[in-house]
């Protein structure tokens, strides 16, 4: 008798295989109890598995189908590269291409640097930074948390402080101040959300996040920007790519 893992891994090959398409509605708890002869509360668990993993989304007292969402490429190395916001271009648009991507809850702000931004930015104690706090939409969902952090010396005055830090972002801004961040570092943690970032990304309860804190530098390892980020699992799948 199989277990949920293996009925949701079943589930996820006929999705693979096209058996159900995007929006399609699963087969329901009684007809999973049919089927694979178990009980209620394994055929349940093999449900929530794929709402948790992104796979499917659950409407209540509909059903449970097919996530229609298309997973989101981030490939690290196309999206941070020069060629890319140099050209004045959204390093987003390296991710999504021509899908409709929209930033909501924009906040930028002046504060006190954090302990842990303080350390990685190598300040002073009680030095400032602009924070440019946002959430990123594409097709419509949630997908990703960020918070930038960025030394208010360096970007005070200029449209990093500003809500439209213009064509390229804040990377070609930083490059106009003589601070182009030329390398940067990826720290990268999957964990479960807090119950404030459940309803900041509205994914599910149990649903898988990950946390990304990016580090930017220029050319002699000065760091000018931490980015801290958290996209939603089901959302994503990363590519990074390394040698030549």
């Amino acid at each position: 008798m199989p277990d949920a893992r293996q009925i949701a891994d079943d589930l996820r090959a006929r999705i693979n295989d096209g058996e159900f398409g995007p929006g399609a509605r699963l087969p329901g708890e009684p007809a999973l109890v049919r089927d694979y002869g178990v009980a209620k509360m394994t055929a349940s668990g093999a449900l929530k598995l794929l709402v948790a993993e992104g796979v499917a989304v659950s409407r209540p007292g509909s059903g449970t189908y097919v996530r229609e969402f298309k997973p989101i490429l981030r490939d690290a190395t196309k999206r941070l590269s020069r060629d890319q916001w140099a050209a004045g271009k959204s390093i987003w648009s390296a991710d999504v291409g021509e899908r409709p991507m929209t930033v909501t809850d924009l906040e930028v702000f002046e504060e006190e640097a954090p302990r842990w931004v303080a350390r990685i930015l190598d300040l002073d104690e009680g030095a400032r930074v602009v924070v440019r706090s946002r959430r990123f939409m594409v097709d419509g969902e949630p997908v990703q948390k960020a918070v930038s952090y960025l030394p208010a010396d360096l970007v005070r005055g200029s449209r990093i402080a500003e809500p439209d830090s213009g064509p390229g972002g804040t990377y070609k801004r930083l490059a106009e101040l003589g601070a182009e961040p030329v390398h940067f570092s990826e720290d990268l943690r999957a964990r479960m959300p807090s119950s404030e970032e459940v309803s900041g990304l509205a994914i599910l309860p149990g649903t898988p996040v990950i946390e990304i804190c990016r580090t930017a530098y220029t050319s002699d390892g000065r760091p000018v920007e931490v980015n801290q980020m958290l996209l939603d699992a089901g959302a994503y799948a990363l590519r990074y790519t390394f040698g030549s």
